[in-house]
């Protein structure tokens, strides 16, 4: 083996065949999140309703893309009354902004299966920037014979950023609810017209 087919190998892609386009799969995914309450302990909830695409490039990852769209009124709490707290007007107001997205503007590999999505989050009226730490799950066929791809990933947030900053002290000192938001994502993906 010449030496030049030697570099060639040693420098393919390990994503190489993941190249295509992705539909998120709700039912195996999660987007949720954990917010400090009480400055005792996290509260955790999800969202039911969102959808997304990803647009990978095995050889080139910094190419690929993630659109992610959610249903903010699909909050779960697992607490009715608290879940309608916070889609009402003092926190989402779902009913005046129903949907937040993300959409990314690039994404660096940073070994080990690792990458770091840089993008935008779009909450009520407000766009910021958001970084996103991914871990690659994984690639192969379901029992479907569909292809897929996971990933799981973590960001935090300043809440108070997006306009959201309602709260209330605590007898003990400090605030019912923290201002930091970690987000919590564990996806699923199905190839759409895989070649």
């Amino acid at each position: 083996m010449s030496d030049r087919a030697e570099t060639a190998i040693s420098h393919a892609s390990p994503y190489q065949g993941l190249t295509g386009t992705y539909s998120i799969d709700p039912a195996h995914s999660t987007i949720g999140f954990s917010v400090r309450h009480a400055m005792i302990t996290n509260v955790r909830g999800k969202f039911t309703a969102f959808e997304g695409l990803l647009k990978l490039d095995g050889d080139r990852p910094a190419r690929s893309e993630a659109h992610v769209s959610v249903q903010t009124g699909s909050l779960d709490t697992g607490i009715a009354q608290r879940d309608a707290h916070v889609t009402g007007p003092d926190f989402l107001d779902s009913a005046t902004f129903p949907l937040m997205a993300f959409r990314s503007t690039g994404i660096v590999d940073a070994g080990e299966g690792r990458f770091r999505m840089s993008g935008h989050l779009r909450i009520k009226d407000v766009e910021l920037p958001l970084r996103i730490d991914l871990e690659f799950g994984g690639a192969g066929q379901d029992a479907d014979g569909q292809n897929r791809v996971g990933f799981e990933g973590t960001a935090t947030l300043k809440r108070s950023d997006w306009g959201i900053d309602w709260n209330s002290a605590v007898a003990t000192g400090g605030v019912l609810i923290s201002d930091k938001v970690k987000l919590i994502l564990d996806i699923s993906a199905v190839e759409l017209d895989p070649r």
